[in-house]
């Protein structure tokens, strides 16, 4: 079927070129294309995480205030972590540990749980694994339960000076977070 000027009725010329039509359906499409794409990048431009939350991805700690055998808590993307500088003894007694005397085996070895050469810090997210109560024994004058790390007095779990879960009804050892030396004396967590 053609048209009054004998052209296809499908938009075509005779010869099968472009119409005026064809070219005017495509601009209009292309602009309601970007018009679309306008209207919607705010909205998900928005769903990016803000200038403050970006801040917090990282955080660098300096561990020369931090006395042997004390730790301190920094806070990570709104959680607690424990940064404790152990005392050889600690340290020998957590390389110690048969992982057959373990809750939770995963990463149980001491030597998974620190950085190599840096024996003496252990950096662990500070949030009990059995309801996220905040555990004690970071300060000297808190409780550390029986094996000297820390203490959750909300339910009795106990965890020692490597973060393992030794005691209670805590199922998991209190996680590593991602962490970096980037000199002797700083870390960077994230």
């Amino acid at each position: 079927m053609a048209d009054t000027h004998g052209a296809a009725v499908s938009g075509h010329g005779p010869g099968g070129e472009v119409t005026k039509r064809d070219m005017i359906k495509l601009v209009a499409t292309a602009g309601a294309a970007i018009g679309v794409g306008a209207l919607a990048w705010p909205f998900i431009d928005s769903m990016n995480p803000s200038a403050d939350v970006l801040a917090l991805s990282s955080v660098e700690t300096d561990l020369k205030p931090i006395a042997e055998g004390s730790g301190i808590t920094v806070v990570w993307q709104g959680k607690p972590i424990f940064v404790r500088n152990r005392t050889p003894a600690e340290i020998k007694e957590a390389q110690a540990v048969q992982l057959s005397q373990l809750i939770d085996r995963t990463d149980g070895l001491d030597k998974q749980r620190v950085k190599a050469g840096h024996e003496q810090w252990i950096v662990l997210i500070g949030i009990c694994t059995h309801l996220g109560c905040v555990p004690l024994g970071n300060k000297p004058s808190d409780p550390r339960g029986e094996y000297g790390g820390w203490f959750c007095p909300c339910h009795g779990s106990q965890y020692d000076t490597s973060g393992r879960v030794r005691h209670g009804p805590a199922p998991l050892n209190l996680p590593v977070p991602p962490y970096a030396f980037t000199s002797d004396t700083k870390i960077k967590i994230g």
